[in-house]
């Protein structure tokens, strides 16, 4: 079924090229349906290269998803024009009273900073906060995940020594949840960051499950025990070649950054990237949209938070 977007959207054409079901907006009130109601706070500097890794999983349901993108307020992002941001995007202050079944928060590049020192840190815990009352479930990814742990649960990050980069092989801790629903024993999944998560704070505490872990990667998928925020650490929206255009990236600006771990075949930069983690990805944001959000959310919007 269809993702919901505005019509004159750029990414729109794209999916389209892709026989993705993009739904435009007039043809989706006309339905006699209740679209799910999807925000995502996008904190990548890449907006639209953000979008369609989203959009590809999201549009994977049999459900119909209306999108809302959220922009900060006290960060000015330089890879997207203000016209683009103003046009698609809304603030904060504009959904505050608003409900959503929906929230993923993407991740971001500022993971070496501390948390207080990062300009959007405290509009990001004030969506923490309201997203207890006014969201039916809460998907954290990477630096997010970090963010979120250390803002609800005061678990600290850790600067690794190397870069976490490449991709990981994963074991399911609790395979009879819902979210590993088709999955396998292990999966693969992209990582890219410079901290982990404090594992002994994450073992302390009652209110967390450790869902998925990596021997190499560490915790991947973490969840509160009401099901109602998911933390993970790595990157299942990410498309084939994004570690790639991450890499060379770092290389054109002479950092010190190592080839991805089992991405490039006979790890030669020239080829092309294996990609292992596709079904998974698709799986994941299925089970969570089908099983966490659709199942958990009242048909009424107006009632998601309350204790109906």
């Amino acid at each position: 079924m269809p993702i919901i977007i505005s019509n004159d959207q750029p990414v729109k054409s794209k999916l389209e090229k892709e026989n993705i079901f993009v739904m435009s907006e007039k043809r989706a009130i006309n339905q006699d349906i209740r679209p799910l109601r999807i925000l995502i706070y996008n904190l990548m500097p890449e907006k639209q290269e953000c979008e369609l890794d989203l959009y590809r999983l999201l549009s994977n349901t049999p459900l119909q998803l209306e999108i809302t993108l959220l922009k900060s307020k006290t960060h000015s992002f330089k890879n997207e024009s203000a016209e683009y941001l103003n046009k698609y995007y809304c603030l904060f202050d504009d959904i505050i009273n608003e409900r959503f079944d929906g929230l993923i928060i993407t991740g971001a590049p500022v993971e070496q900073l501390e948390f207080e020192n990062v300009d959007y840190y405290d509009e990001f815990c004030k969506i923490q906060e309201w997203s207890k009352t006014h969201i039916t479930s809460v998907l954290n990814i990477c630096w997010a995940s970090q963010a979120a742990l250390y803002y609800n649960y005061g678990i600290n990050k850790e600067k690794l020594a190397e870069k976490c980069f490449g991709i990981y092989k994963h074991n399911i801790v609790h395979k009879k949840e819902p979210l590993f629903r088709g999955f396998d024993d292990t999966f693969f999944a992209p990582h890219s960051r410079h901290t982990k998560i404090n594992e002994t704070q994450l073992k302390k505490s009652d209110d967390l499950d450790v869902l998925a872990y990596s021997k190499e990667a560490g915790p991947t998928i973490i969840s509160s025990k009401d099901r109602r925020q998911f933390f993970i650490t790595c990157h299942l929206e990410y498309e084939r070649m994004r570690l790639d255009i991450e890499f060379k990236r770092d290389l054109n600006k002479n950092l010190k950054i190592k080839i991805p771990l089992n991405y490039y075949p006979n790890d030669n930069i020239n080829n092309i990237p294996i990609l292992s983690w596709r079904m998974a990805s698709q799986l994941f944001f299925s089970n969570w949209i089908n099983y966490y959000v659709y199942q958990e959310s009242p048909y009424i919007v107006e009632n998601i938070g309350k204790n109906i």
